[in-house]
């Protein structure tokens, strides 16, 4: 059935999302009401979602459910837990030597896995969700989205982009910009005449 110029359909209720109320993760789009934990319901957003295929889970459901398990492998510095997350429908799986091989010992395994993540053009090192700003069409880290002149921090409203490198207005204008007589640019001494 033709999409006739509403949204994309939300992961959680299959009605249209429309662009005011929209969260994106994982490819996919969801009403901020709709956005949960699909074990505990609990309110999600980009620094506590953890996504798994088509299902979107808070952090701790997200480790009950998919984490490793066993002896040794408690749910904090110093503890053993004992809840498997039953009262929440989640399954105990007891394969601790199948979560040890999942593990990011291996880079190729991670890769094939859970893909290679984007890089941040300023810095060269990986760039996730939580920390992403994106300008001139590629993804930055938070503290990496300043201007390559002054080092100023930038927003959407005073980036500008030139040759894969940001830059803020002022320097941008400064540096790019039209030059002579009326831009600032005055090169010549004017004597006045009497």
């Amino acid at each position: 059935m033709p999409n006739w110029g509403g949204g994309a359909k939300c992961g959680a209720c299959e009605k249209t999302v429309y662009h005011a109320e929209e969260i994106q993760c994982n490819g996919r789009s969801f009403h901020k009401t709709c956005f949960h934990c699909m074990a505990c319901r609990k309110a999600l957003d980009s620094t506590t979602v953890a996504a798994h295929e088509s299902e979107i889970y808070c952090k701790v459901c997200y480790g009950r459910r998919y984490g490793p398990k066993g002896i040794g492998y408690g749910q904090g510095a110093g503890c053993l837990s004992t809840d498997t997350g039953e009262h929440l429908g989640l399954q105990f799986q007891e394969s601790p030597k199948a979560a040890r091989s999942a593990t990011t010992s291996n880079p190729s395994k991670f890769t094939a896995k859970f893909g290679e993540s984007e890089k941040c053009p300023r810095c060269g090192k990986s760039v996730y969700a939580a920390e992403k700003v994106m300008g001139g069409g590629k993804p930055w880290h938070k503290t990496c989205f300043r201007c390559a002149i002054c080092g100023k921090s930038l927003e959407s409203t005073n980036v500008t982009d030139k040759d894969g490198e940001l830059y803020c207005k002022v320097c941008y204008a400064k540096n790019f910009g039209p030059t002579g007589i009326g831009f600032g640019g005055l090169t010549q001494q004017v004597e006045k005449k009497e």
